[in-house]
């Protein structure tokens, strides 16, 4: 938690921002994974949590603009849950800490909401708030709908990090540059992929750090959120690691890796790897206040296209086969997402509005996944991870369909079906005059990998 002036601080400016109205913040509930006690590791709501702070369960909490009124919802502890957890704050004392005085049983938020004229809240990600939303409100699950005025002004403040968040972020981004760095040294032939995501997340647990998702390691990087570990890894295979740590504080890294092996990579493995590597070079010089980050995807894509002209892969022009769409054949994902609080910035409040500022997103296979296109602007936290991936399954469906014919050489790509996929990845800062890399440099390139290797 920060210190209390930052989130009485944030939670004002929200309030000129949406300017009326009872905002609802419903923060996250305990949730059975096979029976009630046994439950998944909790997670606090992050827009609960960048307003409110409290990483605790069971609580909820309202700002009545129009009142300038600020209470959190919840319940005591009884002895029934001292004896099992221990002596914790009392909700006042947890409150006090935020600079909230107002504090009342969770069964009053009712009550308040009915005596409220407009009621604001986001969009919900859970069965639980789905369904408190219908108790609390008598709306319908799947009939909600979130405030766009709260939604925006959330974004806004969420999307340009400040420099006690930049802080938290970077501490995260070195844990996670730890853990790939132990999972380049410690790959071998023999190994299985689960040995090596547990020193990955054994890293993490050192630094008093949680995953901010689910480790990918695989050999098939081809498939790209691939998280079962089962596989042997043999020599002339590689791993794509794709993982990161979060801080005790909520704020995440998320950095991905591909390695050899082996000592080194093989040369077919090189030619593509470099590929890759020059795409996310060409993409990280780009970055500064004021470019569309759609710009940047475009040129890194573009770049990707003309590695496949050298290998024979792709005909013509780069620029016209990605304004076809056919680089999506190589790269289908997106370029980069915002990353702060949660590893995919406020996906939950939804693309249009994190990565799009309001507008629409592309349809089209492959650039439809980009999940940020907005203009850059200082404060913005994002990743860069461009990939070149060979899928059988697209490859076949593509050729049987006879798409793209005029750029993509089918016969030549037969050749590449069983190479799998490659991906690294960074996290980098919008400064005022370009941008910074966050957390410790992993390794990059082939030549920067070997030496580690």
């Amino acid at each position: 938690m920060f210190e209390k002036d930052i989130y009485v601080r944030r939670r004002a400016e929200l309030k000129k921002r949406v300017g009326s109205g009872t905002l609802l913040f419903l923060g996250n509930d305990e949730c059975g994974c096979n029976y009630a006690d046994n439950t998944y590791p909790f997670r606090q709501d992050s827009t609960f949590l960048y307003y409110f702070g409290l990483p605790y369960d069971g609580l909820a909490a309202v700002i009545d603009i129009d009142n300038d009124q600020e209470i959190i919802f919840g319940d005591e502890l009884t002895i029934d849950h001292i004896v099992w957890m221990g002596t914790q704050p009392t909700l006042h004392e947890k409150a006090h800490l935020v600079g909230v005085d107002n504090v009342r049983p969770s069964a009053d938020l009712r009550s308040w909401l009915d005596r409220s004229l407009q009621v604001r809240y986001l969009p919900v990600y859970r069965a639980e708030h789905r369904l408190k939303l219908w108790r609390l409100l008598g709306i319908m699950p799947g009939e909600e709908k979130p405030s766009a005025e709260f939604i925006r002004a959330v974004v806004d403040m969420r999307n340009h990090k400040q420099p006690e968040e930049i802080a938290e972020i970077e501490k995260a981004c070195d844990v996670t540059s730890d853990m790939h760095i132990a999972a380049t040294k410690a790959i071998r032939p023999g190994m299985y992929e689960y040995e090596v995501a547990a020193i990955i997340e054994q890293v993490a647990a050192s630094a008093n750090c949680s995953l901010s998702f689910p480790t990918i390691c695989t050999i098939n990087g081809q498939t790209l959120h691939n998280h079962y570990h089962g596989n042997r890894i043999n020599e002339g295979d590689m791993v794509l690691i794709d993982a990161g740590a979060e801080r005790p504080s909520g704020y995440a890294g998320d950095m991905s890796s591909t390695v050899c092996a082996g000592k080194i990579f093989t040369s077919r493995q090189k030619a593509v790897y470099d590929i890759q590597v020059a795409s996310h070079l060409a993409a990280v010089e780009m970055l500064r206040p004021g470019v569309p980050f759609v710009k940047v995807y475009e040129r890194a894509s573009e770049v990707i296209c003309a590695g496949m002209r050298d290998l024979g892969i792709l005909n013509g022009d780069p620029a016209e086969a990605v304004a076809a769409g056919a680089h999506a054949m190589f790269f289908q994902c997106g370029l980069g997402h915002m990353m702060g609080l949660d590893v995919h910035d406020m996906e939950n409040l939804g693309e249009e509005f994190v990565g799009y500022g309001g507008k629409p997103k592309s349809t089209q296979f492959g650039r439809k996944s980009l999940r940020l296109g907005r203009e850059l602007e200082e404060g913005f936290v994002l990743t860069i991870e461009p990939g070149v991936y060979f899928i059988p399954e697209l490859i076949d469906l593509w050729k049987g369909e006879g798409r793209f014919k005029e750029f993509i050489n089918y016969d030549e790509l037969e050749k590449w079906r069983g190479f799998g996929g490659i991906r690294n990845e960074e996290d980098y800062l919008i400064t005022a005059t370009g941008s910074r890399r966050l957390g410790k440099k992993i390794p990059l390139t082939t030549e920067e990998v070997e030496a580690l290797r």
